[in-house]
């Protein structure tokens, strides 16, 4: 993407999310998900990182939240209610961290550790290693250092409620005002509905404190609602006829900013108090929260200190796996420089803190760009169009591909390649498109149509239903029969693809042929029932593993008629350089050159065998099958031979089975040994190995005079 490109693309995103923003922070309705418009978020910051020039002052990237509204009386906060920059990732995290100390011009300092060990979830959280020395006793609130002890705590980390914002300003320790953020600058008084919430504190407990508590004490934190008292009210919704609630964040900004008290005091809401913009000189940011459990405020237990950022990380992972035993929603963890005074000269970028950050769990929906739809044609013929997707992360896993199911699904979504879209993976489902942002559509898109001939075979596409068949029958059946011979153990031989993840494959739109199956990411596949990420990055490796192919086997999965083990070899032995490594392309190009009659003097190859090479070779579906592979990464290597070439020049029969050894494992030795292996007997054959059970061929060897080895003769020439 140039310059150029990047400008409209942000102009697009920044117009988008105002759109998308404004409905949430101030009308307080959802348009979409809030992982969603993180997502485009995220890449609007991204891109202006790219190109800092293009940042304007009315960008999203550069505001704090949205306008109140004109029914409450207006708040001005005494320092701006920031909110947080988002990461995704662990690679996110540690380009936060190198971008600070840049910024601060060397590392952050290190914190003694001063606070209690916060009390244990249920399950076993990561010890943190910086605990294991220099705890300090807690009184009434107020830390107490243990000397001597060489423990550190660089970071602090937050569970990241998913609520509203708040702020409660406290005189002569009296509740006398509580705000929402507004747009960061200017918020709404909604004093008496938070007065209706137990949990925040109308009188401060002051008695314990060794220091008096100033005059004015402002506090912030947020206000959300238990997943059971969420549950509670859409239950009554739905008793009384109403429309249930989308989600337990909405109701309670819902709730806070209603004119009526009452109807805020019939429904529970919860809150944390999480920071103090009065000053108290505190060193580091943790000791703010047991300042605030002193005054009687509701601090979170499960916020705890971390060392390094391997300790953030194990914190984050420890959460995403156990988010779902808490009573509240959260979306991530907040991340903050411990060191009060390296926050304060990280000072502000744009909306937020730049020592601090919001460390997001895996989004269940995100946004990403369609860059193609590619026609998948299943093990039944049924034609499945497949959205293939700019990378993107979803659910803790990479997706670029997505079912379209069918012509309806795609004009009832109003999709086209290069929009804009959501994708959406709950659970351990399949992700899926939900939605088109048409307002980020780029100019000169077209409608998609489904095609009128299969890209399989040329046949007539028909209507079924919803559904689009190749009108041949025995289509879907033939590339489901290529595909299980191209993965086979005598040509690709890709250990994991049987012929039931094939199909499961196919039916899922994954891949339409064999070049699709390099392809493959574990995203693709771990989001299928009944596969895991282990079993999924094995198939993934594996696939990878075989792109490297000799030319006779690569030959053989191509899977032309009459072409079977020893023609490939025929044939890979007319390629010029076949000792040396060389492409698809180059191995296309060079057969193309031979003439049926060229084809017809090699050995073992009469005319339906040669016409068969002939016309796949130069089949424009074929070709361009071929240029597919070469596209994905295969490549040809010259096959091993020992340095011993004792047999030469001498063809081999083999016939009947044989103890000592397999029928494989013969032919390889012959192979090794320089000499070539034939299915047919004829005048050119040198030799027929006979085994038990020897069929027509040893007869036909018997009448052309043919020398005929039994097991034990062959196996001392080839010894």
């Amino acid at each position: 993407m140039d310059k150029q490109d990047a400008k409209k693309r942000i102009e697009q995103l920044r117009k988008t999310i105002e759109h998308y923003r404004h409905a949430y922070h101030v009308l307080d309705k959802s348009l979409i998900s809030d992982a969603a418009l993180d997502s485009l978020k995220k890449e609007l910051f991204d891109l202006e990182q790219q190109w800092p020039d293009l940042i304007t002052p009315d960008s999203p990237t550069q505001r704090i939240g949205g306008a109140p509204l004109k029914d409450f009386q207006k708040v001005r906060h005494e320092t701006p209610m920031l909110s947080f920059n988002d990461a995704f990732s662990r690679e996110d995290m540690e380009d936060w961290l190198e971008r600070l100390e840049n910024y601060l011009g060397r590392p952050i300092k290190r914190a003694d550790i001063s606070s209690p060990k916060p009390p244990q979830p249920r399950g076993t959280i990561p010890v943190i290693r910086g605990e294991r020395r220099g705890l300090s006793e807690s009184r009434a609130g107020e830390t107490k250092r243990v000397e001597g002890r060489d423990s550190a705590s660089a970071f602090y980390c937050e569970l990241k409620i998913d609520g509203l914002a708040i702020e409660l300003t406290y005189e002569d320790g009296v509740l006398v005002q509580g705000s929402t953020r507004g747009d960061g600058l200017i918020g709404e008084d909604v004093t008496q509905n938070l007065k209706t919430v137990e949990a925040i504190p109308l009188k401060l407990k002051v008695e314990s404190l060794k220091s008096k508590v100033p005059r004015r004490l402002i506090v912030r934190g947020e206000v959300f609602l238990t997943k059971k008292e969420f549950n509670r009210i859409n239950k009554e919704q739905e008793k009384l006829g109403g429309k249930l609630y989308a989600n337990p964040r909405n109701v309670a900004a819902g709730s806070v900013r209603q004119l009526d008290p009452k109807v805020i005091s019939g429904r529970k809401l919860d809150s944390f108090q999480y920071d103090i913009v009065t000053d108290f000189q505190r060193q580091y940011h943790e000791d703010e929260h047991g300042l605030l459990k002193s005054f009687g405020c509701k601090i979170n237990p499960h916020n705890r200190h971390a060392a390094t950022l391997k300790e953030v990380f194990d914190f984050h992972e420890y959460w995403a796996n156990h988010r779902e035993s808490l009573p509240y929603e959260i979306d991530g963890i907040v991340v903050i420089v411990n060191n009060n005074k390296d926050f304060e000269s990280g000072g502000v970028i744009g909306k937020a803190p730049r020592a601090a950050i919001a460390f997001k769990f895996a989004a269940r929906e995100a946004t990403t760009v369609v860059e193609d739809i590619q026609i998948q044609v299943g093990r039944t013929g049924v034609l499945t169009p497949v959205a293939v997707l700019r990378p993107v992360l979803v659910g803790g896993i990479t997706i670029s591909h997505a079912t379209l199911h069918n012509a309806d699904e795609i004009k009832r979504l109003n999709l086209r390649i290069g929009d804009t879209v959501i994708v959406s993976r709950a659970g351990d489902v399949i992700p899926k498109i939900i939605k088109v942002l048409t307002d980020l559509r780029p100019r000169g898109t077209k409608e998609f149509e489904m095609p009128k001939k299969c890209p399989m075979d040329g046949s007539s596409v028909i209507r079924d239903g919803v559904a689009y068949k190749c009108g041949n029958k025995n289509c879907g059946a033939r590339n489901r029969e290529g595909l299980y011979h191209f993965v086979s153990r005598k040509a690709f031989n890709i250990d994991g693809l049987g012929p039931k993840i094939i199909d499961r494959f196919m039916d899922e739109g994954l891949i339409g042929d064999a070049a699709d199956i390099f392809e493959l990411r574990t995203g693709d596949i771990k989001v299928l029932e009944q596969f895991g990420e282990k079993s999924a990055e094995n198939i993934v490796r594996e696939v990878q593993e075989k792109k490297k192919i000799t030319l006779p086997r690569f030959l053989f999965s191509l899977g032309i008629l009459h072409v079977g083990e020893e023609t490939a070899r025929v044939l890979a032995r007319t390629i010029s350089g076949a000792s040396k490594a060389t492409g698809v392309i180059q191995v296309r190009n060079h057969l193309q050159k031979f003439s049926l009659e060229a084809l017809q003097e090699m050995p073992d190859i009469g005319p339906k065998v040669a016409q068969s090479i002939y016309d796949w070779f130069h089949d424009a579906r074929n070709i361009k099958f071929l240029e597919k592979l070469d596209r994905v990464g295969i490549a040809i290597l010259p096959e091993r031979h020992t340095a011993s070439a004792t047999l030469k020049g001498k063809l081999f029969v083999l016939t009947g089975g044989l103890d000592g050894l397999s029928r494989d494992e013969a032919k390889d030795k012959i192979r090794a040994r320089g000499g070539e292996v034939s299915e047919s007997v004829s005048k050119k054959t040198s030799y027929v190995v006979a085994g038990s059970d020897a069929g027509s061929k040893l007869e036909k060897a018997k009448k052309l005079g043919i020398r005929i080895l039994s097991e034990k003769e062959f196996l001392r020439m080839v010894s």
